[in-house]
């Protein structure tokens, strides 16, 4: 199992991932976020580690996320075995989901937010992972949900984007994660106004416990005060 977030806020071009699997180094190969430009997740029964690659040249030229998408996966021999969740700097979402990829599949896509997963416990993990996400950080999370309004954020919810992700991927955990069980972890944010924050667990049995550890040591004063030192451009 993979089971992504992603989120794109175009006012301030701040772009987050959070992905978790059954296997190792999923921060490493799944997700791939870049500020003012968009995110993608590449995984499923075998991820593509060159479609990063192709999606952000493809958004750098201004492509939407559709054809962003279509540009890696048209020309790929083993699309079927993929699943990729694209999303450009105006928060719109595009997914691929190959026919090859093991049950349970699911995906929920909004403006400025969408998650993807595979071979999950429940296809209730990825409802849940989205919805967490919305209620920390929306003033209007059933309408959101219920796909009747786009998400409108709260103010300064960005402060807190390291603590919502963390806390969405525990509710999705407890939802069921991935039927082999969830080993590794691993979130991404990136913003015009701070250092990006890069945390990884390559391998736990609690990997968003061992995730949230973490996040309190980014929060530590002292740590928080280094970030804060470092150039943003």
């Amino acid at each position: 199992m993979t089971v992504s977030l992603i989120h794109v806020q175009p006012a301030t071009g701040t772009v987050a991932a959070l992905t978790a699997t059954g296997g190792v180094a999923v921060g490493g190969y799944v997700h791939h976020a870049w500020r003012g430009l968009g995110a993608c997740t590449t995984q499923g029964l075998a991820t593509h580690p060159w479609y990063p690659e192709g999606v952000r040249h493809a958004l750098e030229r201004g492509h939407t996320a559709q054809a962003a998408l279509d540009q890696v996966t048209r020309p790929d021999g083993g699309a079927a075995r993929r699943q990729c969740l694209v999303m450009d700097a105006s928060g719109r979402a595009a997914l691929h989901s190959g026919d090859d990829n093991i049950a349970v599949v699911a995906a929920e896509l909004r403006p400025t937010v969408a998650a993807a997963g595979n071979m999950l416990a429940d296809e209730q993990v990825v409802g849940k992972l989205l919805q967490t996400f919305l209620t920390l950080t929306c003033a209007n999370p059933d309408e959101a949900w219920t796909q009747a309004a786009a998400p409108r954020y709260r103010n300064g919810y960005e402060s807190h984007l390291l603590e919502t992700l963390v806390e969405s991927l525990e509710a999705a955990l407890l939802a069921g994660g991935d039927k082999r069980g969830t080993r590794s972890a691993a979130l991404r944010i990136e913003s015009f106004d701070a250092a990006p924050i890069d945390l990884r667990v390559d391998w736990d049995e609690e990997p968003a416990r061992a995730l949230r550890a973490l996040a309190r040591r980014v929060r530590d004063p002292a740590f928080a005060a280094f970030l804060a030192s470092l150039p943003t451009r």
